[in-house]
């Protein structure tokens, strides 16, 4: 699966985002999505703003380093435009998010 380009964006490959991409897991594809792309989470986020997205720079640090993940459904329309916004193919973050998680106390 090769990453789609980005109006604009100089065409890069790299090999470990694209096996990311098809095996995840999520934050780690999302974090080298990220870097292949060269913007900070401050730009990032100034541009999902532009597209009608509000969504902070904590969500994207948590999304990115594993502790939460986008379940929502705001949340995962975010990540419908943040794909876009990293030239990675529709889908591609979307996939490797899973099911929500059960919420509410657990029984032991």
């Amino acid at each position: 699966m090769t990453p789609r380009r980005a109006v604009g964006q100089p065409e890069r490959t790299d090999p470990g985002l694209e096996r990311l991409l098809e095996t995840g897991p999520f934050a780690e594809a999302l974090r080298a999505a990220i870097r292949a792309r060269g913007l900070g989470l401050e730009r990032i986020r100034y541009r999902l703003r532009d597209r009608g997205t509000s969504l902070s720079l904590a969500t994207l640090s948590h999304w990115q380093s594993g502790r939460c993940r986008p379940e929502r459904r705001d949340s995962l329309l975010a990540l419908r435009n943040l794909e876009d916004i990293l030239g990675v193919p529709d889908g591609a973050l979307r996939r490797l998010v899973g099911p929500p998680r059960s919420r509410g106390r657990h029984r032991h």
